[in-house]
């Protein structure tokens, strides 16, 4: 009965790994064909291809680079905008990426004078994003077990020198623990739970409340970069790049 049990588990595992490999091939078949598609000048097939691997929760810089660049050749400058600024969440060194994503912002009508980033705030925001969620969290963790190793050092040996080194290198190696599991969480929250957004209208109002009686504050074109300060019902409160703030509805807009 326990070999039949293992004989069926092990079955399961080679399907399961045989699925995953075949959707594998088939996503890196339509990466490929989509390469060929925009590069023949199929811009719409191109995209549909290369859309079909996004929606199936796929994320990297090169894909959304790609879906970026074509949404560019297409004029759909919110979608080219939006993509880029994806894209950048997952490769924030790109020079392509970011001179792409310059050119893109200059056919946005909206212009206003931006107030500054603090030199830390943005420095913290670019070391988060050079390594994933997941590699922070690991280095966290072998950091804080190394700790634990160099603690027990400290405590038990019975040499000074040891002690010394023990203790240090404890203190050092904690540091970079808790300093790795807040860079984790960062980028988490910078790739999965952004608060900035892209405006996909045309042309919407920025109203004082959240309903269609609010006074209207400015007008929003589309391609404009906004933050999300917060939401009720079918509205979300924005802040501009100036620092200007009003209510957008909901379906105007579309997070990074």
């Amino acid at each position: 009965m326990k070999n039949r049990w293992l004989t069926i588990l092990a079955a399961v595992i080679c399907f399961i790994s045989a699925t995953g490999l075949s959707a594998q091939e088939s996503q890196t078949d339509n990466f490929t064909k989509a390469s060929g598609l925009y590069s023949g000048g199929k811009y719409k097939e191109a995209l549909d291809l290369w859309m079909s691997i996004y929606n199936t929760g796929v994320r990297s810089s090169s894909l959304e680079y790609n879906i970026a660049n074509v949404n560019f050749k297409l004029n759909n400058i919110p979608a080219a905008i939006l993509f880029y600024e994806r894209a950048l969440l997952l490769k924030p060194g790109s020079e392509d990426l970011r001179y792409n994503l310059q050119i893109a912002k200059t056919l946005v009508v909206d212009k206003f004078n931006e107030i500054p980033e603090l030199f830390f705030r943005r420095w913290y925001d670019f070391v988060s994003l050079t390594m994933s969620t997941n590699t922070w969290a690991t280095i966290s963790i072998i950091s804080f077990v190394i700790c634990l190793i160099s603690l027990s050092v400290y405590i038990y040996s019975s040499k000074y020198s040891q002690k010394v080194i023990g203790f240090w290198a404890a203190i050092l190696l904690f540091i970079v623990s808790l300093l790795s599991v807040s860079l984790s969480i960062h980028n988490r929250d910078l790739v999965y739970n952004n608060s900035r957004a892209i405006i996909f209208s045309p042309q919407v109002n920025g109203k004082s409340s959240p309903d269609n009686s609010g006074k209207d504050l400015f007008v929003l074109h589309e391609g404009t970069k906004v933050t999300i300060e917060d939401s009720v019902g079918g509205w979300f409160e924005i802040r501009l790049s100036d620092g200007n703030k009003g209510w957008v509805p909901s379906n105007s807009l579309e997070k990074i």
